[in-house]
């Protein structure tokens, strides 16, 4: 049965990417290489549908051992959607509310009358957090309880007021599971298991938190500067309570993407919670909703997450409006990896939406620039007007030594002022170069400029 989804899941990815699926094997092969990686497992999901799943590299080092869709990874702190989301799910049902106090279940912790349900889903409460470093500290090494957690890093004064800052937070997501289990009257994992897991076939997810994963799944390595992989160590149980402890496949985590897309866990309402960032006490932004990070990213709505326990490192990207998903998880930490994966796949999930005309125009125009040169019936008079001889003395003298780029890709594009902009990133071995342009309905070009990127 497995193989023979397999089979299907590759037979699509024609009809998923704009250019072969080799490139996709290609940029993730050349991401593990750059990063030392051992591994990566990928699913992409596409209208709403999971279109492509798969693993690349090696699960285990010694002895090899190669990685498949099927093995399951650590997700990290992208378990704290879930957790979010089994606070939706009782606000649903009228059990608390975002704006409910902490002092109403736990009344011991620093300035729990001030503190809100909300701020701890949003980062915004002030808890400071127990583990900011990207590595295992000793007293990590030994079982803890999330009451131990909570004298350490929620009984001392707040790093902030209530409301007034951003600070990532793990502590946050502690207090928010134990309110869950209060409130619920279950376990964490079971109400999850009950209300999201089971409902979604999510079959594969299990809690790294009580053991760690088993000889059939990826091993966690950690490098110190760029030397070989090393095994990496496993926190103690307790540490990773309601912030990090799931672990499951890139297709099950694609199946939550799916039903955020789709929104068939969480009433509509809930989602937009979820989804919308929390504004500070000033009124600025803090890019983060209930669990998540909530910001464009070239014009497109993402809702995300990253994660990273020991031994393991993941990115989840979510393109609701688009009904587009990537999920990339990998078994290194400390790395950004499975983000540069994640960006090379989003490339390509959302080449195919660019005019492919519009890019060979682009491709074109850039060569004879490089040249000093132009066509100058492509352009408005106020291009005509930019494109100056000093200005074509400048590209020519920038540009032409760059030589013949390694990439030209399309990015999302977008209308302002009654013209189409589009955007496209030009790369070559040293150096890499946005390219913006504007095209007036008749088909000219009003604007088309170069500038230093990365």
């Amino acid at each position: 049965m497995r193989v023979t989804v397999a089979l299907f899941l590759l037979a699509l990815t024609t009809s998923l990417f704009a250019q072969d699926p080799a490139a996709i094997d290609k940029a993730v092969t050349d991401v593990l290489a750059r990063s030392g990686a051992p591994s990566a497992s990928i699913a992409v999901v596409k209208d709403g549908k999971l279109l492509y799943a798969k693993a690349y590299g090696n699960a285990r080092l010694d002895p090899p051992m190669a990685a498949t869709a099927d093995m399951r990874y650590s997700i990290g702190s992208i378990s704290k959607q879930f957790t979010a989301a089994a606070v939706l799910l009782l606000a649903e049902e009228g059990k608390l509310t975002l704006d409910d106090k902490v002092v109403r279940w736990l009344p011991e912790l620093t300035r729990a009358q001030d503190v809100t349900i909300r701020q701890l889903l949003s980062m915004t409460s002030g808890y400071q957090d127990f583990w900011p470093q990207d590595y295992v500290m000793p007293m990590m090494m030994k079982p803890v309880a999330p009451d131990a957690i909570l004298n350490g890093w929620a009984k001392i004064p707040l790093d902030f007021e209530p409301g007034t800052k951003w600070q990532y937070s793990n502590t946050n997501y502690v207090i928010a599971g134990l309110i869950v289990e209060r409130v619920a009257g279950l376990p964490l994992l079971d109400f999850l298991k009950k209300r999201v897991f089971e409902p979604l076939k999510m079959t594969s997810v299990t809690n790294t938190d009580e053991a760690p994963l088993g000889p059939t799944d990826p091993s966690r390595y950690m490098r110190f500067a760029l030397a070989k992989p090393r095994l990496a160590p496993k926190e103690g149980t307790g540490w990773m309570f309601a912030a990090g402890e799931l672990a499951m496949t890139a297709r099950d985590l694609a199946a939550w993407d799916i039903a955020m897309i789709d929104q068939t866990v969480l009433k509509p309402a809930s989602y937009r919670d979820m989804q919308t960032e929390v504004l500070l006490k000033s009124g600025a932004s803090s890019r983060y909703g209930l669990g998540v990070s909530v910001a464009p990213v070239e014009g497109r709505r993402q809702i995300s997450h990253g994660g990273e326990v020991s031994g393991f490192t993941a990115r989840n990207e979510v393109y609701p409006d688009d009904r587009a998903a990537i999920v990339v998880l990998t078994n290194l930490d400390a790395t950004d990896a499975s983000t540069q994966i994640a960006s090379a796949i989003a490339r390509q999930l959302f080449a195919g939406t660019t005019d492919t005309n519009a890019l060979e125009s682009a491709k074109r125009i850039f060569a004879a620039l490089q040249q000093g040169k132009i066509d100058r019936a492509l352009f408005t008079s106020n291009a005509n007007s930019y494109f100056s001889a000093d200005a074509l003395a400048d590209f020519a003298s920038s540009l032409g030594p760059l030589g013949t780029p390694t990439e030209f890709a399309p990015l999302p594009q977008s209308l302002r002022g009654g013209m189409t902009l589009r955007r496209y990133r030009i790369r070559f071995p040293n150096k890499t170069l946005r390219l913006t342009t504007f095209t007036m309905p008749d088909g000219k070009l009003e604007q088309y400029t170069i500038n230093a990127s990365e």
